[in-house]
């Protein structure tokens, strides 16, 4: 059905590399992993690329971009470029961007660059902002000034989005 010529068939096997799981292109346009509702996994789950979890995780996640669905539950670590968080996490974020939505269940420290949370979201933990997040750091953050300096990076929290959100500050 289909001809090549003698010189397309060389080309062809010599000119695409094999893929390989670590290229950073296959996992920039790679779909993303999507773990069902009915998954239960406990231990660390790592990957390059994106995760959408519907299921539950009782361990420590390290992903490119992560969301986590409104049924969802994790139960550890989370290290990710992007969280978007519709259903319940227990444990630390680190994130350049966590974005925390009406139905989400957060109770854990959140580090982030940009964090946001919409009308209805739980919180409660502490959360900083850090430039770098993602940062390397082996030991313990350098201690940040008292609030009362006007130090406003760090923030020790229970919010309920739906009542703080209406209040003004003076």
């Amino acid at each position: 059905m289909f001809k090549m010529g003698k010189d397309a068939n060389r080309r062809g096997d010599a000119s695409i590399p094999a893929p390989t799981g670590t290229d950073k292109k296959m996992t920039r346009n790679s779909t993303p992993s999507i773990l069902s509702a009915d998954l239960v996994i406990t231990g660390t789950l790592k990957t390059q690329g994106e995760v959408q979890l519907d299921g539950m995780i009782e361990g420590d996640i390290r992903a490119k971009s992560l969301t986590i669905g409104e049924k969802a539950t994790v139960k550890g670590e989370i290290l990710a470029e992007t969280i978007t968080v519709r259903g319940k996490v227990i444990g630390k974020m680190r994130a350049r961007q966590i974005q925390l939505s009406a139905t989400s269940h957060v109770e854990g420290d959140i580090v982030h660059s940009t964090l946001s949370m919409e009308n209805g979201a739980y919180f409660e933990g502490q959360c900083h902002h850090d430039n770098d997040p993602l940062g390397v750091r082996k030991g313990p953050a350098k201690p940040s000034a008292p609030a009362a300096s006007g130090n406003t990076q760090a923030a020790n929290a229970t919010v309920r989005t739906d009542t703080a959100m209406g209040a003004k500050k003076s």
